[in-house]
């Protein structure tokens, strides 16, 4: 078999393949016979009838081909225009062969099926507060282009993680809708990095509709930055350096057309947020094989000498043991909720939830609502996207102009 020709049947016509190697079948038992065209155990299924005998039937011709397809899938060029029951039971049967497993093929794997069957293969992806596994599968984690829902709240991406420049790419999570990157040690620098290809491009992200950049320093210059999201409904900016205020709902009203939200808004409640799809068990088996292995023994000897010698080994063990990013109590997450939502069109929810926000606001915050209401009631017809739209001039700082001269 190791040295025989392999020909493909395509459109019609008939190629020889000469540099695929095959798997080898996997042994079975040690009876197995040397000869490769004597019927192998594992095309057979093995029960037993009411008497308590032996009796064996053999698999169909479908699954013997679906485990081969399997154990060969980094061979295949494509699977787009397959049912999608065949790409179901072929993901199932490449995931009990533990294919994701391997690091040589899985992110070529997990490429064929998410290019063929998109958000099926994974619509939502949770990663709160799991930071190895972020960064131990980061190749296999770009592969997931159809996302709607990302949670990477508490990963300690900082200000120039790699997942930024992947976030914001024109050709990947272009469908993305729900986005969770607090407690990430995210600045306004960061931020500003973070958005710089958007603002710049005009692409990227169009229909982000949910952002969370709580428990990140971040200050009022920041929201300047958030204003190339032009679907955004609801924004969480708790524990941040903003303070809710007359001052803060003026900004966030006049930049990104967002009032405060008086209760917690359901829609950044963790639980919507769940890993789903073919590959949830795919995630899981990840995390777990991480866990069972020790931290040092997955590092290969010549990066373990590196890290001694600059020493910053402890420092990598620290990080990666070190404790999620969680709030103090209930009581002060509650009270440093500054949940912001899009109210509805044609509606005067700003001027009735002002009065009641704060006992110290009177008349003169009121009647500055009316004003802005007045003044965004004449721009309706225009725009129905965050009032940056209308100064196309101010979207490009000379920051941002400095930071696209360092690309």
């Amino acid at each position: 078999m190791e040295n025989s020709a392999i020909y493909v049947r395509e459109r019609g016509n008939l190629r020889r393949v000469s540099d695929i190697v095959l798997a080898q079948p996997k042994p079975v038992s040690s009876f197995r016979r040397t000869n490769p065209f004597v019927l192998r155990k594992e095309n057979f299924i093995f029960t037993y009838n009411a008497e308590g005998s032996l009796r064996y039937t053999t698999k169909s011709l479908f699954d013997i081909t679906l485990l081969f397809v399997a154990d060969n899938i980094h061979h295949v060029d494509s699977l787009v225009g397959f049912p999608d029951q065949i790409g179901d039971r072929l993901f199932a049967a490449a995931e009990e062969n533990r294919v994701f497993l391997n690091a040589d093929i899985s992110s070529k794997a997990l490429q064929l099926f998410s290019d063929a069957y998109g958000e099926m293969v994974l619509g939502s992806l949770c990663l709160r507060n799991r930071f190895p596994l972020l960064h131990e599968r980061m190749d296999e984690i770009k592969t997931f282009h159809s996302l709607k829902c990302l949670d990477l709240f508490g990963c300690r991406l900082g200000d120039d993680h790699e997942i930024f420049q992947h976030l914001t790419s024109s050709s990947s999570l272009a469908s993305l809708m729900q986005l969770s990157i607090g407690g990430n040690r995210l600045s306004d620098v960061g931020l500003q990095r973070f958005t710089a290809p958007i603002r710049m491009l005009r692409k990227g992200l169009d229909c982000l509709q949910l952002l969370d950049v709580s428990y990140n320093p971040i200050s009022v210059r920041a929201l300047r930055y958030i204003t190339c999201f032009p679907k955004l409904e609801n924004l969480d900016v708790s524990g941040t350096s903003l303070k809710l205020g007359t001052g803060l709902k003026t900004t966030i009203w006049d930049l990104l057309g967002l009032i405060y939200s008086e209760k917690s808004l359901d829609s950044f409640d963790h639980s919507r947020c769940k890993t789903e799809g073919w590959a949830e068990q795919v995630v899981n088996q990840w995390e777990t094989n991480n866990s069972q292995m020790p931290k040092l023994k997955k590092m290969d000897e010549s990066r373990t000498s590196a890290l001694h010698f600059f020493g910053r080994q402890k420092f990598v063990r620290d990080v990666l043991n070190a404790a999620p990013l969680v709030c103090e109590s209930e009581e002060e997450a509650q009270r440093e909720r500054l949940h912001f939502f899009r109210p509805a069109a044609n509606s005067h929810i700003p001027e009735k939830q002002t009065p009641s926000t704060t006992n110290q606001q009177g008349k003169p915050s009121w009647h500055n609502l009316k004003k802005r209401q007045r003044q965004s009631e004449r721009c309706d017809s225009s725009r129905q996207s965050p009032p940056t739209k209308r100064l196309p001039s101010s979207a490009l700082t000379a920051e941002d102009l400095d930071l696209l001269n360092n690309y």
